[in-house]
């Protein structure tokens, strides 16, 4: 795993050695002050605006920098330093907050996060050194978002042929057991027996499909703690099996793997956190390709919990990677079930690359959901789990299609699908997103990105806290 630490964040610095970069808000009088300088940034069209960073000279070239930021904002919004990185000289900086009536220690934090989102690059140049933030006290959890990101970008990022199913578990495992959870890999014939819907998708493929299944408790987590058991889509590559796609909807299909680098790196922050939970992990890591031994559309799976699917469209594969992990979760009677997956176009359609679906069966928990999305910058927004169409799934051949017999509400129906494999006594939810950044903004760089990630761990530590 690549750390921020190593590339835009430094530790042990002695305040005279840095640099400052002076954060004020939008209503202050910037030209008071900073003085002589006032002149000079009018000159050069600096206006006092949020999101305004200038860089001030000195005898020896840029001395510090002015960022404003704007003071109305009341909510958390790392992104308000993401465009740092990119400004800064190469060099230690540290951030002067004295100018802020907002607690320093939460703009602190916002800054460490900022400045890491803004920061990452993936491919040439990546390495390339730069500005370094000096990291002050009390900020480890943002560090630990940091490092989630980036291993959650580098995932999705890396291509479908340095990435397959067999490297996506490896990866997994090895970050899992880093962090203390006792993890399985399991493949062959035993994958098979235990997840046929699954092993059905990654039949096609030479790459044979993995399931990673990993657990952990907290320290301070008991035998009755709340268990947490999440589930993520590791699609490495999809063609769209016998149901193709055309070129250019494959371009980007490295990223259908986006909802298993999601929780994974939910799962290690709340490792990192030390929650007082018990937490499950299930990923689901496989390539649909196209071979004489793919599935095929009109076929009928068996799944893990008995029911019989028939395949209506090969293309409609995360479903079906999905519903034999959800059995199982579900077979352990978890408190909280959330699965993440880049599973329609539908819901891009509905809400845009930026913004993840969220369908749940327990109102109170999708509220906490939302909140934390709002309250991270991190938004969701959620969708019906509208039992009207639930019988669009219905077949004569077999319990149920993985696709409706109608062409619309497609995100709704593959999460009604979803619906069919959870337990009604389990709290779950899901997330269909888009894993995808399409062009580039500070804090968000064009490339694999882990929408949510900030909301869903919010969201679990505010539950499990409580």
């Amino acid at each position: 795993m690549r750390d921020p630490l190593e590339f835009c964040l430094a530790q042990d610095v002695v305040p005279e050695a840095a640099r400052v970069v002076r954060v004020l808000p939008d209503t202050a009088d910037w030209a008071a002050a900073i003085g002589p300088m006032a002149g000079y940034l009018r000159e050069t069209g600096f206006g006092g605006r949020p999101g305004e960073c200038a860089l001030l000279p000195g005898s020896d070239g840029v001395a510090s920098a002015l960022l404003v930021i704007d003071a109305a904002e009341k909510r958390r919004d790392p992104y308000r330093f993401a465009g740092l990185p990119g400004i800064l000289p190469k060099g230690v900086w540290r951030l002067d907050f004295s100018a802020m009536e907002a607690g320093e220690t939460s703009l602190a934090e916002d800054a460490v996060l900022g400045v890491c989102l803004g920061a990452y690059r993936f491919g040439p140049g990546a390495a390339k050194e730069g500005a370094r933030v000096a990291i002050p006290q009390g900020v480890e959890d943002a560090v630990m978002l940091a490092r989630a990101c980036w291993l959650g970008r580098d995932l999705v990022n890396l291509p479908a042929n340095q990435l397959g199913p067999v490297e996506l578990a490896e990866q997994a495992r090895a970050e899992l057991i880093a962090a203390g959870a006792s993890v399985e890999v399991i493949g062959g014939a035993m994958l098979e027996g235990a997840y046929p819907c699954l092993a059905a998708v990654g039949a096609g493929s030479d790459r044979h499909p993995r399931v990673v299944v990993a657990r952990w408790s907290g320290s301070r987590a008991g035998p009755d703690a709340p268990l947490v058991s999440l589930v993520g889509k590791g699609v490495c590559f999809d063609t769209g099996g016998y149901d193709i796609k055309p070129s250019a909807a494959m371009l980007r299909m490295k990223k259908d793997m986006g909802g298993a680098a999601l929780m994974l790196a939910v799962a290690l922050v709340a490792i990192w956190r030390d929650l007082p939970i018990r937490l499950e992990l299930r990923l689901g890591c496989v390539e649909n390709s196209v071979s004489g031994h793919a599935m095929r559309p009109g076929d009928i799976l068996r799944t893990r919990a008995g029911l019989t699917v028939e395949v209506g469209n090969t293309d409609a594969e995360g479903r079906l990677v999905l519903c034999d992990l959800l059995t199982e979760a579900c077979e352990a009677e978890p408190d909280l079930l959330l699965d993440a997956a880049t599973l329609t176009g539908a819901a891009r359609v509905a809400l845009g690359p930026d913004l993840p679906a969220v369908f749940g069966t327990d109102d109170a928990f999708c509220e906490t959901l939302l909140r934390a999305g709002y309250d991270t910058r991190d938004d969701l927004w959620r969708l019906p789990l509208w039992d009207a169409y639930d019988a669009w799934l219905d077949r004569k051949t077999a319990d149920l299609g993985n696709v409706s017999d109608k062409p619309m509400a497609g995100a709704i129906t593959a999460a009604l699908f979803l619906r069919r494999f959870v337990k009604s006594s389990v709290k779950w939810a899901h997330f269909d997103t888009y894993a995808w950044n399409d062009t580039a903004a500070p804090g968000r760089p064009a490339g694999g990105e882990t929408l949510g990630l900030r909301a869903i761990s919010e969201a679990i530590r505010r539950i499990t806290m409580n």
